[in-house]
């Protein structure tokens, strides 16, 4: 038996207009707006997972690395600071580290400088380049690093370190400072030209103050682009220098105990750190 339509009059429009109602509309978008936020909440926790559960696994009782741990106690802790291969390894890693931010921030700082204020040819070409070694696996970088270094007799050593790292560096510094250069008005640094300072004064009293709060936080990339690196340091330390990288894969490999964690949960607490004081210097910049 067929139904006729011109018999129910307004009730296919009355069904429409349920849906199309404001409050079914809001229901919709709440919804859509919860599972969506639902979604990045379960991959964000899945990424820092492992993160996470380093923390409890550096506290645990045994010898071995277990989740969830058996007991809690800082020994491993105690035994990473006490221990003189470990601490030797840490502080080669900072000087290294501390050098490289100076050096990364000065060199990116004058590349970006070139970049955004510069009439170079091929500026696009020069800038892929400048951030070619983001780009390229680290692991090839380190091969070709050993093959360069190693006849200089430069694996181990400081100075070869200082390299490296700063290779690594710089692309962090270039691509946060440029975007700082971008948003300050060319014309003030013209202004403060045309009312007789040079380049280098109009650079250090009108460019840098508005830049700061981008240098620092290129500083710390550069600090933790060197600091937490271990795949190019595999391939260019040697028992004359190890970084805090190559001594965790030694160990990892040999003498897998929660002293790892331990050593991780540093690094992890060092970057946490780092970032929120970038994070408070941004937030207490002036706005003009």
């Amino acid at each position: 038996m067929s139904i006729d339509h011109a018999h129910m009059p307004g009730r296919i429009p009355a069904a429409m207009d349920i849906f199309a109602s404001p409050t079914i509309r809001g229901y919709s978008r709440a919804a859509g707006i919860i599972a969506f936020g639902a979604g990045i909440g379960s991959i964000l926790f899945f990424l820092l997972l492992p993160t996470l559960i380093v923390l409890p696994m550096s506290l645990s009782e045994t010898d071995h690395i277990e989740f969830p741990p058996q007991g809690l106690t800082l020994k491993w802790y105690s035994a990473y600071f006490n221990d003189p291969d470990w601490m030797a390894a840490t502080w080669f890693s900072l000087k290294i580290a501390l050098a490289t931010t100076a050096t990364a921030t000065v060199v990116g700082i004058m590349a970006a400088l070139a970049i955004v204020r510069g009439c170079l040819p091929f500026r696009s070409t020069l800038q892929a380049l400048a951030l070619g070694p983001m780009i390229v696996p680290h692991i090839i970088l380190g091969v070709a690093l050993y093959l360069a270094f190693s006849p200089l007799q430069l694996t181990g050593s400081f100075f070869g370190f200082l390299i490296a790292h700063t290779v690594l560096a710089i692309p962090y510094v270039i691509i946060t400072v440029t975007a700082s250069l971008q948003r300050v008005d060319p014309t003030l640094e013209l202004a403060a030209l045309n009312c007789g300072a040079n380049r280098l004064q109009a650079f250090f009293l009108v460019v840098l103050p508005n830049i700061v709060p981008g240098v620092a936080a290129a500083a710390v990339f550069a600090f933790l682009a060197s600091f937490d690196e271990a795949t190019v340091a595999f391939f260019i330390s040697d028992i004359g220098g190890k970084s805090i990288g190559r001594k965790m894969f030694e160990d990892i490999d040999f003498n897998l105990t929660p002293v790892i964690a331990a050593v991780s949960t540093v690094l992890v607490a060092t970057s946490l750190l780092l970032m929120g004081t970038v994070h408070l210097l941004n937030a207490r910049k002036p706005r003009s």
